[in-house]
């Protein structure tokens, strides 16, 4: 019986759903059921009796499947309702769970190239500072510089009005500094 309706073909081959106007829905519907009695068209599962969505239907489940990259089939592409949809998608999971579907996994070849770090797109690091003698900076940025004294001069000027005057440290003698006298 299935062979005679559906043929070598996917269930959802050929299937298209009735709509209004001359673009297509981008969602599917909800459920084929609507208070009880099916809709008008309903989806490729929904309207055959005999089909029947469980995780040892392999043969089924397969259809949904794509067979590049074993990534289920988007309920637009196929024109399942959603209900049908999360069905097909618990079932597919559990079949591959139980080892009865197939699971894509990708193969990734080794690389061929060159990981060392003897090709000019490696930077060198310079060597350490005890082995370039005393003074001498790991990386060039380390080194501390001075602004030039005009430019030194420019910013005391527009921030005069901001800047604390320096005052020298006061000269100790060795002498504590005598308290204030508080009035008896």
């Amino acid at each position: 019986e299935y062979r005679l309706t559906y043929g070598d073909r996917p269930v959802w081959f050929g299937y298209r759903r009735n709509h209004k106007g001359a673009i297509p829905p981008q969602r599917t519907r909800k459920a084929c059921l609507r208070r009880g009695k099916p809709v008008g068209n309903p989806c490729p599962i929904c309207r055959d009796r005999n089909l029947l969505v469980d995780f040892r239907n392999v043969k089924l489940l397969d259809q949904f499947i794509c067979p590049h990259s074993g990534v289920v089939f988007h309920p637009t592409y196929t024109g399942v309702c959603m209900r049908q949809h999360k069905l097909l998608s618990k079932a597919i999971a559990q079949a591959q769970d139980h080892g009865l579907l197939w699971l894509q996994v990708p193969y990734v070849p080794t690389p061929r190239e060159d990981f060392s770090n003897r090709h000019p797109a490696v930077g060198k690091t310079p060597p350490a500072p005890a082995l370039r003698g005393p003074g001498g900076f790991w990386y060039s940025w380390y080194e501390r510089w001075s602004p030039p004294p005009a430019e030194i001069a420019r910013m005391r000027r527009l921030y005069r009005g901001f800047l604390k005057e320096e005052q020298p440290p006061p000269a100790t003698t060795g002498t504590p500094p005598e308290a204030p006298q508080s009035p008896a």
